[in-house]
C-alpha cells in the first residue's frame, strides 16, 4: 500500500487510541481524530480536529465507535464533553469509495450508508474479530471470576453455556487453569467437539441437572437462557458471569431476588486489555482498507 489514507476517527473509548496509533505507523494513514479534546493529541497520535473543520471528500474512512451512533446519528464520546452528530448533510459529502467502519450498526446507520451506496462494516459481526476479542474476553472472565469467589478456579466445577466464538475460548481457559469444566450446547457438532478437548459436554435440555453442585455459571448465548426456572435450580453461592451482548441471556432480577451475584460483563476486551483490543481493530481495518 503506497497511497496514503486519510481517516477519520470520530468518538470512540480506550482502545481507540491504541487503534489510532497503530493506523497511523503501520497503515500508512493520516487520522483524524474527533472528540479526543481531554486526552493530549500526542497520546492519541491522531490529528485533533472538530467535526465541522474535517473535509469528508478527503476521506478514505471514517470509524465511529464500538456502539456505532444513537437512533438519531448522535455519536457518544468517552473523552470529551462535546456532542458529535452523524447527519445526512455531512454524510452527503463523503466519496462513494470511503468506507464506514461501526462496532454494531443501526437501522439510522445503515440507512445513511445505504442510500448513499457506501460500504458498512460491522465489525463485531466479522468472525476475525470476534475470535481475535475471545481471547481477552475469556481472560476477563477469569479476572472476574477471581475477582467475585473466595476459592481457587482450580478444582471448581465451572458451567460454560455455548461453544461459539467466545465459549470456545472461555471454556478451554479454564479447563487450563484446572476447573472442572462442563460445557452446554445444542449443537451435535458442538457437543462432539467439548468431549475431543476433554472436558464434559451436555446438551442444554440437561442444564438444570447440571448446575445442582456450579460453582460458577458462564453463559455466552445471546438469548434468555438462564430463565426463572433455572435460577431456581442453581445454588445460591454460585457467581454467574453473562458475557453475552444486551440485554443478555440471564433473568437478573430474579437472580437478584435469590441473592444470587449475575454479573453483565460487557466489552471486556476494552476494560481488561485496550491495547490488544484497539491492535486487533487497527489489524483488521487494515486489512479491509488494503483489499478495497
Amino acid at each position: 500500500m503506497t497511497t496514503e489514507l486519510t481517516i477519520a476517527v470520530l468518538g470512540g473509548d480506550a482502545r481507540y487510541l491504541e487503534m489510532i496509533r497503530s493506523l497511523q505507523c503501520s497503515a500508512n494513514a493520516s487520522v483524524f481524530a474527533v472528540g479526543f479534546e481531554q486526552i493530549s493529541q500526542s497520546f492519541t497520535g491522531g490529528i485533533q480536529r472538530e467535526l465541522d473543520d474535517l473535509d469528508p471528500q478527503r476521506l478514505n474512512a471514517i470509524i465511529l465507535p464500538i456502539p456505532g451512533v444513537g437512533p438519531d446519528g448522535q455519536i457518544a464520546t468517552v473523552f470529551s464533553d462535546k456532542s458529535i452528530q452523524l447527519t445526512e448533510s455531512w454524510m452527503d459529502r463523503l466519496p462513494k469509495d470511503c468506507v464506514v467502519f461501526t462496532g454494531i450498526t443501526n437501522d439510522y446507520l445503515t440507512d445513511l450508508c445505504k442510500k448513499r451506496n457506501l460500504r458498512l462494516v460491522s465489525l463485531f459481526d466479522r468472525d476475525d474479530v470476534a475470535i481475535y476479542n475471545s481471547i481477552p474476553t475469556a481472560e476477563g472472565a477469569i479476572m472476574t471470576a477471581i475477582k467475585h469467589t473466595d476459592f481457587t478456579i482450580h478444582g471448581s466445577k465451572v458451567v460454560v453455556l455455548g461453544f461459539g466464538r467466545v465459549g470456545m475460548s472461555v471454556a478451554s481457559k479454564f479447563d487450563a487453569l484446572g476447573a472442572d469444566v462442563h460445557v452446554g450446547s445444542i449443537h451435535d457438532a458442538d457437543i462432539a467437539r467439548v468431549s475431543e478437548m476433554g472436558m464434559h459436554a451436555f446438551f442444554l435440555e440437561s442444564l438444570p441437572e447440571v448446575i445442582n453442585d456450579s460453582d460458577i455459571l458462564i453463559n455466552t448465548i445471546p438469548a434468555l437462557v438462564v430463565k426463572k426456572a433455572i435460577l431456581e435450580q442453581l445454588p445460591t453461592q454460585t457467581l454467574i458471569i453473562d458475557l453475552a451482548s444486551k440485554p443478555g441471556g440471564v433473568d437478573f432480577d430474579y437472580a437478584k431476588k435469590r441473592g444470587i451475584q449475575a454479573i453483565h460483563a460487557l466489552s471486556l476486551p476494552g476494560i481488561v486489555a485496550p491495547k490488544t483490543a484497539g491492535n486487533i481493530l487497527s489489524v483488521v481495518i487494515k486489512q479491509i482498507l488494503t483489499n478495497s
